[in-house]
């Protein structure tokens, strides 16, 4: 192996020598932790990277054992249930139903930056009983009286440090971040999504780690498909992941959603927009999960631009009517049909 390395006073790398250059076979010795690049011939990559385990599905080809990947979507569309009911299939070795699971059953360790302890035990918790999750299964929940005191690091390196313990002291080997918009303030911006992401693959590679982040969509045009453009920080948050993907809120049919990959490296696209995942939220034996009904194409959920301007109309309509005006004015100011006004004003009413 090749590694460059600077020297204090002239900054200029070290060359190899000749012996190095020409060797053909594969070197035996562990990585250099202290080498800035680890250089190999292409044929020996490929010769030792054929002898490394091939990673196995935690959810389908959606996320791979020893990924990062971001599960982002707007509020209220599920995210935090989606990501415990993928902790709780992967911590019971029990794969969701329609996605395939060839990992074995590992620690998880749940950061819940959302919810409180109460908070999480009423949402599995109703008339039948208290769900019983696998012991595998751990949750780590944010000390809202936590006071950051030190004038030489950052908030987000203390959130580093306090995962690298919970890391060591659960054994953990998938980690599940519930969300990266609380571990920084202002991850939209380049400047400050860089140094969090470069934090967590560091984290990632260093433990041996399969890391899920759930993160936000700011405010988007229903009508559009989902893309990589509406995650906040975009840019540098998907560069830095291995895969990612997302929940739409369907237009079309009340309380469904559906789940479209947006980024994979290690596999093939199965779930992009002519052929994403279809699901309804439902409560079983006292656990609200996902329940998962096939797949269609994504224009299946979409406003349509008529759908658009029909809603708009409606609005404009609702808001002059309550502010007095009649329903002839409030046809001459829209220039709508007299009848479409007071089909809308109907629906205000139901």
């Amino acid at each position: 192996m090749l590694s460059l390395q600077f020297t204090e006073k002239n900054k200029t790398p070290k060359g190899p020598s000749a012996d190095q250059l020409a060797f053909d076979h594969v070197e035996a010795d562990p990585y250099n932790p202290n080498a800035l690049f680890h250089i190999y011939k292409a044929n020996q990559w490929m010769a030792m990277e054929q002898e490394a385990e091939t990673p196995q599905m935690l959810f389908g080809r959606f996320w791979l054992q020893g990924e990062l990947c971001i599960l982002f979507a707007d509020t209220n569309m599920g995210k935090s249930i989606l990501a415990v009911q993928l902790g709780q299939s992967i911590a019971a070795g029990k794969a969701i139903p329609g996605f395939e699971m060839n990992a074995e059953p590992a620690p998880v360790l749940y950061i819940d930056f959302e919810l409180a302890g109460k908070q999480f035990e009423q949402r599995y918790t109703d008339e039948r009983g208290t769900f019983r999750f696998s012991d595998n299964f751990m949750r780590g929940e944010y000390n809202q009286l936590y006071k950051h005191y030190s004038p030489t690091t950052r908030f987000n390196d203390d959130v580093i440090e306090a995962l690298t313990r919970g890391i060591k002291t659960t054994g953990a080997t998938v980690l599940i971040i519930d969300n990266i918009t609380c571990m920084r303030k202002g991850t939209e911006r380049a400047n400050e999504a860089l140094p969090l992401m470069k934090q967590l693959k560091y984290l990632k590679t260093r433990h041996g780690l399969s890391i899920l982040v759930l993160a936000h969509t700011p405010k988007r045009n229903p009508a559009m498909p989902i893309s990589r453009n509406d995650l906040q920080g975009s840019k540098m948050l998907i560069n830095f992941a291995d895969s990612a993907f997302a929940i739409g809120e369907s237009n079309k049919w009340t309380g469904y959603r559906y789940l479209k990959q947006i980024k994979q490296r290690s596999t093939q696209e199965t779930y992009g927009a002519e052929n994403v995942v279809q699901c309804k939220l439902v409560r079983r034996d006292s656990f609200l999960q996902f329940n998962f009904e096939g797949t269609c194409h994504e224009l299946d959920h979409l406003l349509t631009s008529t759908q658009q301007l029909r809603d708009r109309n409606a609005n404009q309509v609702a808001q002059l009517h309550a502010q007095g005006l009649s329903q002839r004015q409030i046809a001459a100011r829209l220039k709508l049909g007299l009848a479409t006004v007071n089909k809308m004003i109907g629906w205000a009413r139901d």
